[in-house]
């Protein structure tokens, strides 16, 4: 069995982190500000994470250069490796992140606009730098549909078949968030990530609705996922990344 990786997530607002319910905007006030990322880093770095991933979710082209800073900042004290996703719209924005120091770039939105990103990105960068980022949510039909534009807009797509799609385009590995689940704390969407896991040939990584130590385990059991990823509990101090690292061991996953 692969070891599996405990990554904590920074979704970076106007420089700041950030955190929500449910894909909450910071225009209707739905998000609270968290603290400073390149602190945060340094305590998960201190922490031994075994990777972070940071979300612009600014996007914008004044904010491009927040999350550029930050990146730098980052890369220059920490040693973990870095994901970084948010508006990256072409080759040249995944050149400008990885010059930065990011190891890997998540791709989202754009992808599903213009699928040959996900080419171009793992054609020109290989296929371990290129994440694909999915935002997936149960409608009332039963069905897990695939939204962008932060959840805003429902897809054609639904989470499997594009997670199958992505892959066959060059994407190494599969980020998926849970809409339904996000910053709710009541678990991670289990049927979902096995559904996906199974699908793929590439690790994925669940994220959405860690809130007891004992969520990390059942995704990554039932739910077959090759890495938890999270923001609130560890934001917050609930628990830390060696707490859920020793608490894994003892239930029979192995840890980096």
């Amino acid at each position: 069995m692969l070891a599996k990786r405990i990554i904590p997530c920074l979704d970076v607002h106007a420089g700041k982190v950030t955190r929500g319910q449910q894909f909450g905007r910071a225009e209707a006030g739905g998000l609270t500000e968290v603290g400073d990322p390149v602190a945060l880093a340094l305590r998960y770095n201190e922490q031994m994470a075994d990777e972070l991933v940071f979300f612009d979710i600014t996007a914008s082209s004044e904010g491009r250069r927040n999350i550029l800073d930050v990146i730098e900042r980052t890369a220059d004290q920490c040693f973990m490796p870095l994901t970084v996703g948010g508006g990256i719209r072409a080759v040249d924005d995944m050149r400008a992140m990885l010059n930065a120091g990011a190891d890997k770039i998540s791709v989202n939105s754009a992808a599903v606009a213009n699928p040959d990103l996900i080419r171009a990105g793992s054609e020109r960068f290989g296929a371990q730098c290129i994440v694909l980022s999915i935002d997936a949510k149960r409608t009332p039909a039963g069905l897990w549909k695939v939204f962008t534009h932060g959840g805003r807009k429902e897809t054609e797509w639904e989470a499997e078949a594009w997670a199958v799609r992505g892959v066959e385009l060059g994407a190494g590995e599969i980020v998926l968030n849970s809409i339904n689940a996000d910053g709710m704390k009541t678990g991670f969407d289990i049927e979902i990530t096995r559904r996906v896991s199974e699908a793929v040939p590439v690790p994925v990584v669940a994220s959405g609705g860690a809130g007891k130590i004992e969520h990390f385990a059942e995704v990554l059991g039932a739910g077959k996922a090759d890495a938890v990823l999270a923001a609130s509990v560890f934001h917050y101090g609930e628990m830390t990344v060696p707490q859920v690292r020793e608490y894994l061991k003892q239930q029979g996953f192995p840890t980096r």
